[in-house]
């Protein structure tokens, strides 16, 4: 499965909340024995994480996930433009990428 590209818009000092259906032949994939993660970075070569999103498989037979960052993550966020990815793990160590992209954080006006 190749990874899907879907490039978001993430408010500074709000809190971040989306759900993830992961599909594959137009099906709900099951994410029993899965984890997850996500980061984001300035660069796709940078060795600094600007975030770690939390990722939880929240509804494993219908391919649900839940992507997470809290208010006071995102407050300490640069305004500008990011790359990011999430990814998924199986129970015997293999690793898919999901989903790519970029992040573009807006800044906060109301502190």
């Amino acid at each position: 499965m190749a990874a899907g590209t879907y490039n978001f818009i993430l408010e500074q000092g709000a809190t971040f909340n989306r759900q993830l259906t992961v599909q594959e032949n137009n099906s709900a994939l099951d994410l029993t024995g899965y984890t997850a993660r996500a980061q984001m970075r300035s660069t796709h070569d940078s060795d600094s994480i600007a975030l770690s999103f939390t990722v939880t498989v929240s509804d494993a037979t219908n391919g649900i996930l839940t992507m997470l960052a809290s208010a006071t993550s995102t407050a300490s966020l640069t305004p500008g433009q990011y790359v990011y990815d999430v990814e998924i793990e199986s129970s015997a160590g293999s690793v898919t990428r999901l989903l790519q992209g970029t992040v573009t954080v807006n800044p906060e006006v109301t502190k």
